[in-house]
């Protein structure tokens, strides 16, 4: 007993009637003659593997701008951990005087109490004041240059070193106490 295609199947239950039958295997014959002679264009085929390629640019991308992201994140990450512990390292003991020095904090005026050779050094610019942690802290000038260098947002006070005041034309003069700022 032979096998039936599908087509005769589908005719000898009535699913379907000759004419489609014929219109079908004309339309699979001429479907088969052009496949042969390579004239068939797979413009779906095509098109699909266009979208693909698109697609895997465009995940590409977001995943380089995503990696971009986090490595500016974990860079920023070690320039802080850096500046904390430069920080740490250099941090010069705060000796509890009675002269009290006031310079700005986001746009409001602090004072610290200090010794007068800590105050002296930070008028000359030896002394740099640091906010770490909602606390300032009193480092040496060359740090605090290297920590401004790498975020300036942690200096709040660094003079200008002035080491010999022997061209000062006014040093003569004495200053008046209530005149400290």
């Amino acid at each position: 007993m032979a096998a039936k295609s599908l087509q005769e199947q589908l005719l000898g239950v009535g699913l379907v009637d000759k004419k489609k039958v014929k219109k079908l295997k004309a339309e699979t014959l001429q479907h088969k003659q052009k496949v042969k002679k390579g004239k068939i264009v797979t413009t779906d085929h095509d098109e699909r593997l266009e979208e693909l390629k698109r697609q895997r640019d465009d995940k590409a991308e977001k995943d380089r701008a995503l990696n971009l992201e986090r490595q500016k994140l974990a860079e920023s990450k070690a320039v802080q951990g850096q500046i904390r512990q430069m920080i740490n390292q250099n941090r010069v003991r705060k000796e509890n005087g009675d002269i009290a020095y006031h310079f700005t904090d986001n746009k409001k005026v602090k004072k610290l109490y200090i010794s007068q050779s800590m105050h002296d050094d930070l008028s000359r610019g030896r002394l740099a004041i640091i906010k770490l942690d909602q606390q300032y802290e009193l480092i040496p000038e060359p740090v605090a240059v290297k920590i401004n260098e790498r975020d300036s947002s942690y200096v709040l006070v660094c003079n200008n070193r002035v080491e010999s005041v022997d061209n000062d034309p006014y040093a003569d003069f004495q200053i008046p106490d209530d005149l400290m700022w």
